[in-house]
Formats: structure tokens, sequence, C-alpha cells
């Protein structure tokens, strides 16, 4: 018998499929849903609201500050 070294036809095709499988199923993880994306997209949206939440109190304390040093005068 003649031995060949080398990777058969059914281990190819099984590592093919294997890949498949995880190439859906990472797709799903990253764009699905609840995926990475949107809860990025989500997460951006929160900080920028938060960010402004901060400058609006920002300015408000200033100008708390500056009205009472006005009318200390």
């Amino acid at each position: 018998m003649k031995k060949c070294g080398g990777i058969t036809l059914i281990a190819l095709v099984i590592t093919i499929i294997v890949l498949l499988i995880l190439a859906g199923v990472s797709f799903s993880f990253i764009a699905g849903e609840k995926g990475v994306l949107k809860r990025a997209t989500e997460a951006r949206t929160v900080q920028i609201v938060g960010e402004m939440k901060e400058h609006l109190m920002l300015a408000i304390r200033r100008f708390a500050i500056r009205k009472r040093g006005k009318s200390n005068n």
C-alpha cells in the first residue's frame, strides 16, 4: 500500500464547515440585535448625554457664582 502524507478531503470539508460556523457566530455577536456595534453606539449616546449634562451643570454653577458676586458688590 502506498502511504500519502497530507490532508484528506474529509478533514478539509470538516475544517471548512467549522470555520463557517465560527464565522456565523462571530458575525451575529458583532452585528446582531444585541451585538457589539449596537452596544457601542448606545454607550456613545450615553456618554454624549452625560457630557452635555456636565457642561450644563458647570454653566449653572458659574452663573450662580457670578450672580452672587454681583449681588455682594
